[in-house]
């Protein structure tokens, strides 16, 4: 066989060989797309709604109702501890006005005046609700007595609960009246 036969016959050999494999390719890459397809739907369809479900709401809720109840219940007797623990539920801008309000209003008015308050959550409901933060609409009653007034005022309020999460702990990161 003269030397441009057997050229050829390779050459061609070569493109068989090539064209053989596209298959495998086209297959390889299907999977790959199909894999991809199937991480950007669990990160961006699923996983966010499992982090927004039931048990999350559920939690979102436990947490707006224990701060709430942590910030609006102090008496004169144990003020710093009441208002320590009403600081663990709090974060960010909120943490740091509460702590200026406690300490300037709350606790001299509660000593000086001998005010006890306590708060009872009647209901809370989500308002909004995404992974990392959520509004929380609270409905609540507070009895206060003190010692200018010494038989307890009762009175129902709504608060609009702000949360956000924080080192896997949902915090109050504002706190508005309605």
């Amino acid at each position: 066989m003269p030397p441009a036969d057997q050229n050829a016959k390779t050459f061609r050999t070569r493109i068989r060989c090539a064209l053989s494999h596209w298959p495998l390719l086209i297959i390889g890459l299907l999977v790959v797309a199909a894999a991809g397809g199937t991480a950007t739907l669990y990160f961006g369809q699923y996983r966010h709604d499992q982090q927004t479900n039931d048990a999350a709401a559920k939690a979102v809720i436990s947490a707006a109702t224990e701060g709430t109840v942590a910030l609006l219940s102090y008496t004169p007797d144990k003020l710093e501890s009441d208002l320590a623990g009403a600081k663990s539920h709090l974060t960010g801008d909120f943490l740091t006005y509460y702590g200026k309000f406690a300490d300037q209003i709350v606790a001299p008015a509660a000593k000086q005046k001998a005010v006890n308050t306590q708060a009872a959550v009647k209901r809370a409901v989500i308002s909004e609700l995404r992974p990392e933060t959520a509004r929380v609409l609270v409905f609540l009653d507070q009895t206060t007595t003190s010692k200018d007034q010494p038989e307890p005022v009762q009175t129902a309020s709504s608060v609009m609960v702000s949360m956000t999460k924080s080192h896997g702990n949902w915090l109050i990161s504002a706190f508005d009246p309605i």
